[in-house]
């Protein structure tokens, strides 16, 4: 029995409500169930007022057996960020973009460098994806091809230092296997269109929902969030568009990273994201799993 949590960036106050709403009781350091346990989705970090807070609730209940806890881009994006390449510079470029996703977490930690450089090498050791005989659950996305190449290549479901490295390179294939994965996937927008996001960046590619079939999808239908004078008409299917997606007969899989609104609510009896966007005053959301292969709207829990 888990309650699979999305999405908390730093929102220690909030995590610390479910956790009680979800009947865990702090005993000393850690918050445990007599009968559940959690499993976090990734994405602990940036954006809240309470990274360091939050990374203390996570870290305990990992290391007291009540939680697993996956990585999140957000956590692989801090890795690189402090992670030096040989030939000089990091593995991720301090830009002044990269710089302000990772600010408030810097900035929590200030006066605390040994901390977190610690918390740096524990998200090394975060898997980056669970699968039991039930149910599966992974950041952003479980694509076959590239979760199957990320078996192949893992130890324990982790990254080496040697991978990490490997990863950071745009030209090798476990690059696109770790960027799937952890932020989902995209197709071109269009007649060469752009639009910005939430965070105002111009996109020319926009996020799909990748358990459709993008062959008997358009372009609105597909995409996860809605895009101003995006077209109702049939995905040209290209070299660069993948065809393979999450079949309905497949486990339950869980997901965090894509930022919905409203009230929690099932894309279908298998698919299930749990982040509604709490660094953006909306909800932190779990799901109380237990074992069901058709999946229950009415079993979120928020705040």
């Amino acid at each position: 029995m888990y309650d699979i949590i999305g999405d908390i960036h730093g929102h220690a106050d909030k995590l610390e409500e479910l956790l009680l709403k979800l009947g865990y009781s702090k005993k000393q350091k850690q918050y445990s169930h007599p009968e559940r346990k959690v499993l976090f989705l990734g994405d602990y970090i940036d954006r809240g007022p309470k990274i360091h807070e939050t990374l203390k609730i996570v870290k305990h209940m990992v290391e007291g057996g009540s939680a697993i806890a996956l990585m999140g881009n957000h956590e692989y994006n801090a890795i690189c960020f402090h992670t030096k390449r040989m030939k000089g510079g990091y593995l991720r470029k301090h830009s002044i973009k990269n710089i302000l996703q990772h600010f408030k977490t810097l900035k929590d930690f200030n006066d605390h460098q040994s901390a977190y450089d610690e918390y740096i090498q524990w998200f090394k050791t975060l898997p980056l994806f669970f699968e039991n005989e039930n149910f599966r659950a992974v950041h952003a996305c479980w694509d076959y091809d590239h979760i199957n190449y990320l078996k192949s290549l893992l130890i324990k479901d982790r990254l080496t230092e040697h991978l990490i490295t490997t990863s950071a390179d745009k030209e090798n294939k476990l690059f696109h296997s770790v960027e799937v994965t952890l932020k989902g996937k995209e197709i071109p927008l269009p007649n060469g269109k752009s639009f910005k996001d939430k965070d105002e960046n111009e996109r020319t590619q926009f996020r799909i929902k990748w358990w459709e079939n993008p062959a008997s999808s358009t372009y609105k239908s597909i995409s996860l969030h809605p895009i101003e004078n995006l077209i109702d008409e049939p995905i040209v299917i290209n070299p660069h568009i993948k065809t393979n997606f999450y079949k309905e007969d497949e486990k339950p899989v869980f997901f965090g990273h894509y930022w919905l609104h409203g009230n929690p609510m099932l894309y279908r009896n298998n698919i299930c994201c749990c982040d509604y966007s709490v660094a953006k005053e909306g909800l932190l959301v779990a799901y109380r799993y237990d074992g069901e292969k058709k999946l229950d709207g009415g079993k979120f829990v928020f705040v």
